[in-house]
């Protein structure tokens, strides 16, 4: 019905208003926790073969939300009700800033496909971490991440401290945190995936993360391998706890919808999904599998979903696939991965992850 009938109504509207709009309308459940049994159906089923712990947190399925939808972490206590078993706030910057002027969303409906240039817009560390004080608390059994930028107005040699003042004033409110060093819409941003850069962010960010909370770094799709064997090397001095694969990339090949393909910015969906897997595989083969990952990219489909979890996923994300098929997304999933653990014959979804990596 989504896609048939909703769908068209909803690509009528400019997607950047449409997205402030979701935003809004799921902020309005957060805060009004009454109203939430009428998002009924829409929350996942609880099924002990999909739980897993990873960092000391609990995670009841594998779906969660990308960083990215929820910016300004305006709307963490609905996120469940909608299926995702955890949710990554963000991209949020130490300074506030409103990004790249619009329009900076564009979609790419042939290739089922978002092209975005936000450029980190956000409220600011400070601003964030002043509601989520006063908010009603997030439900204490979701993990939520919180996914850190540099600000545009730092210079790349001070993005460690930059990252740094973020981390402090978001850290009661993280269960783990993402470091965001690939977004291609912050100029330079993606040179801070180089060993000498992410060595002076994560040693300063692991002298002040008194709790040991998780620190994962999130990579771009387009590293080449050596680039790729370059960010491993870095991640087996244990200052790195897990890695996010990937975020949006550059590339345009074959893509159908011409016109919009030429406009700057990160491309997201289905046309990233192969690239991400092949990263997510080789990454999991590369440290043998003692690296959690989560997989981003393409995720659509029970079918998705299971490729990235097989290629040595723990974890996955959505977000563009969320755009096209709608909010009940996460559940169909979470239902689809229950029936692919007895087809294929896996006790849990644990001993299923990095299943065709070998």
């Amino acid at each position: 019905m989504y896609s048939r009938t909703i769908r068209p109504l909803l690509f009528r509207i400019d997607p950047e208003t449409l997205h402030r709009w979701a935003i809004g309308r799921a902020r309005w459940f957060a805060l009004n926790p009454g109203m939430r049994p009428l998002l009924g159906g829409l929350a996942a089923p609880t099924d002990d073969r999909l739980r897993q712990t990873l960092w000391g947190l609990t995670f009841e399925h594998p779906v969660g939300l990308a960083a990215g939808f929820d910016k300004n972490a305006e709307a963490i206590a609905t996120w469940p009700e909608i299926g995702f078993a955890f949710a990554e706030v963000g991209t949020i910057t130490a300074h506030p800033q409103s990004g790249n002027p619009r329009p900076r969303l564009f979609r790419l409906p042939s290739d089922e496909a978002v092209i975005n240039r936000y450029g980190f817009n956000n409220q600011g560390a400070a601003a964030v971490a002043e509601r989520l004080a006063t908010d009603p608390p997030s439900p204490a059994e979701i993990p939520v991440g919180i996914n850190l930028g540099k600000s545009k107005v730092t210079p790349l040699e001070e993005a460690a401290t930059d990252y740094l003042t973020s981390f402090q004033k978001l850290y009661p409110f993280g269960d783990y945190f993402a470091i965001n060093v690939s977004s291609p819409n912050t100029p330079g941003l993606r040179q801070l995936q180089s060993q000498d850069n992410l060595d002076r962010i994560m040693t300063l960010l692991q002298k002040h993360n008194r709790d040991n909370k998780p620190l994962l770094i999130k990579i771009a799709p387009d590293l080449d391998w050596s680039q790729l064997d370059d960010v491993l090397e870095f991640a087996r001095n244990k200052l790195v706890d897990g890695i996010i694969a990937t975020n949006t990339t550059l590339g345009r090949e074959g893509l159908k919808t011409a016109a919009i393909a030429q406009e700057a910015g990160g491309l997201s969906g289905p046309p990233v999904r192969s690239k991400s897997t092949e990263i997510v595989r080789y990454i999991y083969q590369q440290t043998q599998g003692k690296l959690p990952i989560i997989g981003v990219g393409g995720i659509d489909s029970t079918e998705t979903a299971w490729e990235k979890i097989a290629a040595g996923a723990s974890l996955i994300q959505l977000y563009t696939g969320l755009v096209y098929k709608g909010p009940g997304l996460p559940s169909q999933i979470v239902k689809g991965l229950l029936a692919k653990l007895e087809a294929t014959g896996f006790a849990t979804i644990a001993e299923a992850v990095g299943c065709d990596a070998t």
